[in-house]
């Protein structure tokens, strides 16, 4: 019996994702045990061995992708004006509210996208200066190397 596990690095803090991927002559009772392993560093998920390297490459890398979004956004604020301390803090708890939000609101993350993007006002002269810069493309893409990845090192 094998039960296979993609957690992630806040795991550190208890707020993993983890996916289980149990093999065909895992029990129920197996698969639940696991599960209340697993819960104790944050949330669980059971799928299909074959979601795995796509797990890898989402909840498994995308923690460096976060922080470098929130470096991006320290940086930014710092062009702005404010020290480092005080951009790192507002970068930091608005990406763990925004988070917060998605998962506690039921609405969908375009929904909440759209509640902060008022014509002509400041969010939407960002959100353009992001798709100028194929910010969304070039998230997408680095999802899929760090899928393509897992998958070529599972070949090896």
């Amino acid at each position: 019996k094998v039960v296979r596990v993609m957690p992630n690095t806040p795991a550190l803090v208890g707020e993993a994702m983890s996916v289980l991927a149990p093999s065909e002559d895992v029990s129920v009772q197996d698969i639940e045990f696991a599960k209340e392993i697993f819960q104790s560093i944050g949330q669980v998920e059971v799928l299909q061995e074959s979601s795995l390297d796509a797990v890898t490459g989402l909840s498994g890398s995308s923690p460096a992708f976060v922080m470098m979004f929130i470096e991006a956004l320290t940086q930014g604020g710092i062009l702005c004006g404010l020290t480092k301390k005080t951009a790192e803090k507002l970068a930091v708890q608005t990406v763990f509210g925004s988070a917060k939000m998605a998962l506690e609101t039921g609405t969908s993350v375009e929904e909440l996208r759209h509640a902060v993007t008022s014509p002509g006002g400041t969010t939407i002269a960002g959100v353009a200066a992001l798709e100028e810069n194929n910010f969304r493309n070039g998230v997408i893409k680095a999802v899929h190397a760090a899928c393509v990845r897992s998958q070529e090192l599972g070949k090896s």
